[in-house]
């Protein structure tokens, strides 16, 4: 950076040779023509008429010019070469200070979120652009910060809505059963089968809400252990049978034996949990859900994949944003509150990992990159909790439908 500011150097340099010039011209003209010149004897002489005025006579007077003034000229010389360099050199810092001046009004230019680029001299080039890098970023920063506090409230809104969408079919459909003990037993089954399904829906936006809470409020604290990583994705998976069923897909796990792993089991299996439930969201019915995961380059790679419509590549990148969803719908279907991917990508990256997606026409893949674990000598192997579940053994590569 230091050799960005070339031209404002060479101009300061250029100021003070140009002060010591004049300095030594004026000063050798003063002692040339005036000190030396037609004033020389004309100054001693009124010296000691001073001196005499005092009552001083005219030889003692003589001595004492030469004692204070005559013999110490080259001390005076000097004195005076200073005192004029420091009037030329206070003359040329009014140029100088121009450069704080223009410095200043850029600040100014930014504090005052002007809408102009900020333009400083030439001298002054590296940082007028430092200066519009800062306003560019301060912009950026408050044009997200505003994106982000209208998703937010946008979604609460929503989910506000879709409470209450639930809460008053609960009420309908309750108070129904109540004003009708006469009701027969195959429409009281399934009235009570709705009501019980919006319960449900219910449970999951109020989640949303803590979800909302916790995000914003605290951040992701790890309690890493040994984990079976194997032994998660296909529980994890057995776990989502019920809602696969419901959604008429299935689910194969092909994963590699004993990958093993360092981290938080609870919130892994919440990334693990999000992007399959985001996948069995938005995948096409009768279609298969694919699980895989294997050893690459020291890292673990975990590979989510399900068949659905195509994410164009501008939502790619920012389906990771919190509060995005890719459809931007609110249905209390598939309605969330968009935290779920911007929740595991934080995870994964405490983790020490990277979490991306792809998408074609064919499938959409969520690709979980994480550090693996070597496998050490004589560790045995280790039990773990997860969600009331258990994890240790031996795995074989397993496939399951």
């Amino acid at each position: 950076m230091k050799n960005n500011y070339r031209k404002l150097k060479f101009s300061i340099l250029l100021q003070t040779v140009f002060v010591t010039a004049v300095t030594v011209l004026v000063g050798g003209f003063l002692l040339n023509y005036v000190i030396d010149g037609i004033y020389n004897d004309s100054f001693g002489k009124i010296f000691v008429k001073v001196l005499m005025s005092f009552q001083v006579d005219e030889q003692t007077a003589i001595d004492l010019y030469w004692r204070w003034l005559g013999d110490n000229k080259a001390f005076f010389m000097v004195v005076g070469f200073l005192l004029l360099f420091a009037l030329f050199f206070y003359v040329a810092l009014s140029k100088m200070t121009k450069y704080l001046d223009q410095i200043g009004d850029g600040i100014e230019n930014i504090v005052s979120d002007s809408t102009e680029p900020i333009h400083l001299i030439t001298e002054l080039k590296p940082i007028e652009i430092r200066l519009n890098e800062i306003k560019a970023t301060l912009k950026r920063q408050e044009l997200e910060a505003e994106e982000g506090e209208k998703k937010k409230n946008d979604l609460v809104l929503f989910l506000a809505h879709d409470l209450k969408t639930p809460l008053t079919s609960i009420v309908a459909y309750l108070s129904m059963l109540d004003s009708h003990p006469d009701m027969p037993q195959e429409q009281r089954e399934k009235y009570i089968r709705i009501a019980m399904e919006k319960s449900i829906r219910l449970g999951e936006l109020i989640n949303e809400f803590f979800d909302i809470t916790r995000y914003n409020l605290q951040n992701i604290e790890l309690e890493p252990v040994e984990i079976n990583l194997s032994l998660m994705l296909e529980q994890l998976a057995d776990e989502l049978y019920g809602v696969l069923q419901e959604k008429q897909l299935t689910c194969e796990v092909n994963v590699e034996e004993n990958l093993m792993i360092y981290g938080d089991p609870d919130k892994l299996a919440r990334v693990f949990d999000n992007i399959l439930r985001n996948a069995i969201a938005y995948c096409y019915p009768h279609t298969k859900i694919r699980i895989e995961a294997q050893m690459k380059n020291q890292d673990i790679e975990i590979i989510f994949s399900n068949q659905g419509d195509k994410i164009p590549g501008a939502m790619l990148q920012t389906i990771f944003e919190k509060f995005y969803r890719v459809d931007g719908s609110r249905s209390s279907g598939t309605g969330g509150a968009g935290l779920g991917l911007a929740i595991a990508k934080e995870i994964v990256e405490l983790h020490g990992g990277m979490i991306r997606a792809k998408s074609d026409d064919i499938s959409t893949q969520f690709i979980v990159t994480l550090p693996g674990k070597a496998d050490e000598e004589g560790v045995t192997d280790e039990i773990y909790t997860h969600r009331r579940y258990t994890f240790g053994g031996k795995s074989g590569r397993r496939k399951r439908r």
